[in-house]
């Protein structure tokens, strides 16, 4: 039968997120997840949710999670949005900030998320090429686009930048939105929410997924200026105001509300961090500096292919991306510190081999 629509139809390349599975057994370190249990106070607050509050519609203006992170930060509430998980909240960014016929400049190696929203979204892009150490280079971003989106710290690679790095980039693209995507910014040492004071261009956006261990319930939040948060409540408006759920809404406030908590599973992981890269580099890894929840790794004389596949073999699932320039990377999540060593104990009998 003919398909007269057929050559109409949008074509789009989805993301590929890393293997899922259900298996308890297997030690799962490809996700860059939270090994963590989260809050006391969430599950606590899960658990004391009235029942009969399903049956009503969650408040469209997401408070009191608006007005806590608002107050967390030090930000007046009109400088915070949050939307179901910082994918979604990137993808309002797209939509509301990237309408220029220049093209979005965003990292070549950095979250694959971002070229899918594109070509959804018809938005131009270029993705500028990393250099060989996998750094950013600032100079790829001056001449004249439609926007940059940089994630800091990046993924996979898990470099940083700091505030310097930062500034420049934004003094140097003033006319465009610059959004800092911080998925992992909480096991790094720096932020650029202290630069919203000084460029209205900038969005931030952080994800609860990572530090605060709710990757299961899927919150994000973008802080900005009172004008680019407006816009994108705006478009949320326009596609689906009642983003949040009311657990989601009341989990991730509780989140926000035990600091000590918070702090805590931070500093095991980065903790865990410092002993891995230890552990690999011994047995011959090459580890670069992490400011994330994971390493990236190689070994100058074995496949990471083929240890990928040999770990997936034996339960222990861990990252491998097939193309160019990481070909011979792997990108490890941090783990509980058992985790972590059984991990050690396969390499270190595979290596042997």
């Amino acid at each position: 039968m003919k398909k007269p629509w057929s050559d109409k139809l949008r074509q789009a390349v989805p993301y590929a997120p890393g293997e899922q599975t259900s298996d308890r057994d297997v030690i799962k370190l490809n996700a860059n997840e939270n090994p963590y249990p989260p809050s006391p106070k969430v599950v606590e607050a899960i658990r004391q949710f009235p029942a009969e509050k399903l049956c009503l519609y969650p408040r469209i203006t997401a408070s009191p999670l608006v007005e806590t992170l608002a107050e967390y930060h030090g930000l007046k509430k009109e400088q915070v949005f949050v939307a179901n998980s910082s994918d979604e909240v990137l993808a309002f960014c797209f939509q509301a900030f990237f309408h220029s016929q220049k093209p979005v400049f965003f990292p070549d190696l950095s979250y694959t998320f971002y070229p899918v929203w594109c070509d959804l979204f018809g938005v131009p892009y270029e993705q500028k090429p990393v250099g060989e150490d996998f750094r950013i280079r600032l100079s790829d971003y001056a001449p004249e686009n439609g926007g940059v989106i940089l994630p800091n710290p990046n993924a996979p690679t898990s470099l940083a930048e700091g505030p310097d790095f930062l500034r420049a980039l934004l003094q140097e693209n003033q006319d465009v939105i610059v959004i800092i995507d911080e998925a992992y910014v909480d096991f790094s040492p720096y932020s650029a929410l202290e630069l919203l004071d000084e460029f209205e261009n900038l969005v931030v956006i952080r994800t609860f997924s990572k530090s605060r261990s709710l990757a299961g319930l899927r919150v994000g939040a973008a802080y900005g200026s009172e004008e680019l948060i407006a816009l994108l409540n705006a478009v949320k408006g326009s596609y689906n105001p009642f983003t949040l759920d009311s657990i989601a809404l009341a989990a991730a406030t509780a989140s926000i509300q035990d600091e000590d908590y918070f702090r805590q599973c931070i500093e095991k992981v980065k903790a865990t961090r410092t002993r891995s890269q230890a552990a690999l580099e011994e047995m011959g890894f090459v580890v670069l500096p992490s400011q994330t929840n994971f390493l990236f790794v190689t070994h100058p004389d074995f496949s990471a292919e083929a240890i990928y596949h040999a770990c997936n073999d034996h339960d222990i699932f861990i990252r491998y991306f097939k193309q160019p320039r990481l070909e011979n990377y792997l990108r490890i999540t941090i783990g509980t510190d058992a985790q972590m060593d059984h991990l050690f104990a396969f390499l270190h009998e595979y290596l042997q081999r």
